[in-house]
């Protein structure tokens, strides 16, 4: 077996909520999903998975997290944001916000696409965003390793 790698990049702002310190102000980062899948060399294309293909399927879900803004549930400045939303005229969308990522609800977290938003369970650290990844993308390859990378922070799991 041999294994095939890919990078993608997104930019989002969260806040620590209960946390002591600079991260619990809202701010932004940039982020890396680095993944890496396992499989078989195909003769015909000579990849053990396409590394572009590793690229869009993983983009449907992480444009969610692009210039979005990720929160956990019980955030006290979310439903001031949705309620400045509302009186913006964009709680339901923009006609701007043309880089909608698939929807999803899981266990870990939930995406408003139309609301550049992610609701989130645990706080929004490398690690936990690691969890929220592997669940959304373990169904579409036979991922070996992901790591999140945050400004300086990372967190990376073997599977």
């Amino acid at each position: 077996n041999m294994r095939s790698k890919s990078q993608l990049d997104f930019q989002y702002a969260h806040r620590f909520l209960g946390f002591e310190g600079e991260a619990q102000y809202l701010h932004g980062h940039t982020g890396t999903l680095l993944i890496e899948v396992e499989g078989e060399v195909d003769p015909k294309t000579g990849f053990a998975f396409p590394c572009n293909s590793i690229k869009n399927i993983a983009w449907d879900y992480l444009k969610n997290f692009d210039h979005a803004l990720i929160l956990q549930e019980e955030d006290p400045i979310l439903p001031q944001i949705l309620n400045v939303y509302k009186e913006q005229g964009i709680h339901d969308g923009d006609k701007d916000n043309t880089t909608l990522g698939l929807p999803f609800d899981n266990e870990l977290a939930k995406a408003y696409p139309e609301k550049r938003l992610v609701v989130v369970k645990k706080v929004a650290t490398c690690e936990n965003l690691l969890e929220i990844f592997y669940s959304l993308l373990k169904v579409h390859y036979n991922i070996k390793r992901l790591e999140v990378i945050s400004g300086d922070n990372a967190a990376y799991r073997e599977f």
